[in-house]
């Protein structure tokens, strides 16, 4: 074999391995034959054999090379120092798809075969009749006047068991699948803020999660057939003005003590803030620290954090008053408790689970951050898409819709391709929720993105509309979103503090495939279980270099596609960002070690790579899981060109901020030169813009596709909404009409028709270029129009009129007369 044929080989085998990954034995092997062929010398085959030995043989490894490397990382602290709170948290829940970007190989094959839910028979049967009928029972405005839901909807609600849809059946609760609650809570979200979170919270994080897991069987059967049909109010009690993102620094505090009939007792203090149905709740799950200074309970004084189920009727309970989130009416609200005594009995799990609040809280995030928040605000940003598309085609200016202004056209776009990511991201999530995964990292990426590109969707959405969308009254279909839409943001853990502290932070930690080993080997200083999990690091690191290296200088186009031909670049970009995404983040922990965690503009930035990888593997499972439909493209093309678009700013942001000791140059220099010419991707073309914008402004079925699941009312003399779809119907059959009128008049007359009017119209029947029944089409499409563009006014009277003091006249915030029947003890909440 020639020199030239031997090196072409060699490196050819050199960039295979390196690019699957190769064992270290075959590298041994390559380089053994390299030095062979060469003629190396005995001194050269000496030091080769020795490295070789210490490296492929454990035992020795493990002495002269892990050992050292294990004890400077311990004395220097390189890794992050993890709180008893954090390690409980990282360790709660599984991982799933965000381990396979964190390996930068992701096995596309297996995320495809991912559940995609749909609804089953019963829960499409409660979708169309029960809460379609909850949605017309309710008005959003009047929710809002009126400060509360009405009656009939709060005794609607508890009839159908809307509070016991995570509630198993045996219990008497609907035990609905995780897609057949977000499809519940989506629709009501597109209804009314106040009606979605009022059914939301007894379904979330609360006393039914937490005593489906946890509970006793007695304590299941006494309260989860009472919670499911709504006879108990849940509510549960959390945040603290000093505990809000850090729950862990909770000051509510318990004691155990011996009562004198010689049973066990707690006595417990709390000041609760933004406690959603706090004040009309009758059962309280409580969270707060345990202490128990006689030992009674066997273990140490500090039990930790517990969770228990307090009775609000309870003495020394004070409830009642409500807070104002932003002039939305659902009851969120404080509570106090000073000196409540209560069993021990009343600890979700019973005594033994003392101190396992902590535990139980961070294994029951996901049905908030995973199905209810993201519900929300799909259900919203589809609200948004039907009715501005519909506003932007029956609103002209200059004598035409202003849809089609290329300036509005760009705005719509976002709208129409948010509300297909996020339903694609939305079922993808619900998939592994129902397959019994509890993916904290995927659930924090919903959260916190699913309500950010809402705000984005709705302030687009407020900018097209204009004065429809400023001038408040019952034909206003944002303008209570508007309001509403920073509580998401605030709620279920602050959108800033998930986004650069637990997407990222604890995706590193847990979901990378060596990091969390290797922690836990140098806690526990074992030396066996570090060496093989950093050996195993330092291959990833090298395999993802490689791949990076080589992906990078082909673009991606050495990496396998998958599914339909065309989305398989897509395939091979997602590849390409992965292993990029996993180098740096090796980068950046050895960088800057355990302060890492600290450098959150840097985490933030890692975690919006993290997000639109798995944002764009949804889109990709959304379009194979509807069949692949020609039609959706445009859609999955802006979709996955936004995708890498945002990868592409979050990369460029860390070459340009990460500090590398010594390399810090290579990185803001070369490297970030290099990312910028070769990029993963550019914002959506002009054309994608207005392909997209065009399909959600065309009345048909892929309109109707893309708002399918938000509630759709019909009397369009009484709903805004309504008279807004039905006006876009009038416009697109009307359409094709005006345009025959206006070529075949231009004929016959020899002048341009510009304006529709009345005596155009008849001009056209006289001509019989229109029939009676066509004139009547186009005259009622512009009838429909003027009407739907048509906002809200009220006499002087009415708007300086005291409307708050008859709202709260009609409906008291006081717990003894709220609509569930709340707490008996008012007076003491009026005394405090």
């Amino acid at each position: 074999m020639t020199t030239s044929v031997f090196l072409t080989v060699t490196v050819i085998l050199a960039l295979i391995f390196s690019f699957l990954g190769a064992k270290l034995i075959l590298w041994t092997a390559l380089a053994a034959a390299c030095l062979y062929y060469f003629g190396a010398s005995q001194v050269a085959w000496i030091v080769f054999g020795a490295i070789a030995l210490i490296f492929n043989l454990p035992p020795i490894r493990r002495i002269l090379f892990s050992l050292p490397i294990m004890k400077t990382i311990q004395k220097l602290g390189l890794l992050p120092k993890v709180s008893e709170t954090e390690k409980i948290a990282l360790e709660a829940g599984t991982i799933w798809a965000e381990g396979e970007f964190f390996k930068g190989r992701p096995d596309f094959n297996k995320l495809l075969k991912e559940d995609y839910p749909t609804l089953n028979q019963e829960e499409q049967s409660f979708v169309d009749e029960k809460v379609s009928k909850v949605c017309e029972m309710c008005n959003d405005w009047a929710v809002t006047q009126n400060r509360d839901l009405s009656p009939e909807v709060w005794n609607y609600l508890k009839k159908e068991k809307f509070f016991g849809m995570i509630i198993p059946k045996k219990y008497g609760g609907l035990g609905f699948s995780a897609m057949g609650h977000s499809e519940v809570i989506q629709k009501l979200a597109s209804r009314s803020t106040p009606l979605a979170v009022t059914t939301m919270v007894p379904n979330s994080l609360g006393p039914a999660e937490l005593l489906l897991h946890y509970g006793t069987e007695k304590q299941k059967d006494y309260y989860l057939p009472r919670l499911a049909s709504g006879e108990e109010i849940p509510c549960f009690a959390l945040t603290e003005p000093k505990a809000g993102s850090d729950a862990g620094s909770l000051t509510s505090n318990g004691t155990v003590f011996k009562g004198e009939d010689g049973k066990l007792y707690m006595r417990l203090n709390w000041n609760k803030r933004w406690i959603t149905l706090a004040s009309i709740s009758t059962i309280i799950g409580m969270a707060f620290r345990l202490y128990d200074p006689e030992g009674l309970l066997g273990g140490e004084e500090d039990l930790g954090i517990t969770c228990a189920l307090i009775p609000s009727d309870t003495k020394g309970v004070v409830i009642g008053d409500r807070h104002d989130p932003l002039d939305t009416p659902f009851y969120n609200c404080p509570t106090h408790g000073k000196d409540v005594v209560v069993s021990v009995d009343t600890i979700i799990g019973g005594p033994e689970r003392a101190g396992d609040g902590w535990q139980m809280l961070m294994e029951s995030l996901a049905a908030g951050r995973g199905i209810s928040i993201p519900a929300q605000s799909v259900g919203g940003i589809k609200k948004i898409a039907r009715a501005v598309s519909a506003h932007a085609v029956v609103r002209k200016q200059f004598g035409i819709s202003i849809g089609r202004f290329e300036g509005v056209a760009a705005p719509m776009a976002h709208i129409a391709g948010f509300a297909y990511i996020l339903e694609a991201a939305r079922r993808f999530t619900c998939g592994a929720l129902d397959s019994g995964s509890k993916p904290p990292v995927i659930t924090a990426i919903a959260k916190y993105n699913f309500s950010e590109m809402g705000r984005v969707a709705l302030n687009h959405g407020m900018d097209i509309m204009g004065g429809a969308a400023i001038s408040e009254g019952p034909k206003n279909l944002l303008a209570s979103t508007y309001k509403a839409l920073p509580i998401a943001i605030t709620v279920e853990g602050a959108n800033i503090l998930t986004r650069t502290l637990i997407v990222f932070g604890q995706g590193l930690i847990r979901a990378h495939p060596h990091v969390h080993d290797e922690m836990e080997a140098i806690e526990k200083n074992d030396l066996k279980s570090f060496d093989k999990a950093f050996t195993s690091h330092i291959k990833h690191v090298f395999t993802c270099a490689s791949r990076t290296k080589l992906l990078s200088f082909t673009r991606g186009y050495i990496a396998k596609g998958y599914g339909h031909r065309s989305v398989r670049r897509y395939y091979q970009k997602l590849s390409w960002a992965s292993a990029n995404f996993a180098l740096m983040a090796d980068v950046a922990m050895v960088s800057l070690g355990g302060s890492l965690k600290f450098k959150e503009q840097i985490t933030g930035r890692f975690a919006d790579i993290l997000s639109w990888c798995y944002f764009g593997t949804a889109v990709l499972r959304r379009f194979e899981a509807d069949g692949n439909r020609k039609e959706d493209l445009p859609y999955v093309h802006w979709s996955m060109n936004y995708a890498f678009f945002q990868m592409q700013l979050a990369f460029d942001g860390i070459y340009s901020n990460l500090p590398v000791p010594g390399l810090t140059w290579l990185f803001r220099g070369p490297i970030r030169w290099w990312s910028r010419f070769n990029s993963l991707g550019t914002a959506p073309l002009d054309k994608h813009n207005l392909k997209i914008s065009e399909l959600i402004q065309t009345y048909g079925k892929q309109r109707e596709r893309i708002c399918e699941g938000g509630y759709l009312p019909t009397d369009i003399n009484t709903e805004q909404l309504a008279l807004l779809e039905e006006a876009l119907k009038a416009q697109f059959e009307s359409s094709a009409l005006i345009k025959k009128m206006k070529k075949e008049m231009g004929r016959l007359t020899k002048k341009r028709v510009k304006r529709i009017n009345g005596a155009i119209i008849k001009e056209a029947i006289s001509l019989e270029v229109l029939s009676q029944e066509e004139a009547n089409t186009i005259s009622r499409a512009q009838e429909l129009a003027d009407l739907a563009i048509q906002v809200d006014s009220f006499t002087q009277k009415e708007y300086l009129g005291s409307k708050k003091a008859a709202i709260y006249e009609a409906y008291p915030v006081k717990a003894s007369q709220a609509p569930s029947g709340g707490s008996s003890n008012n007076n003491e909440a009026q005394a405090s």
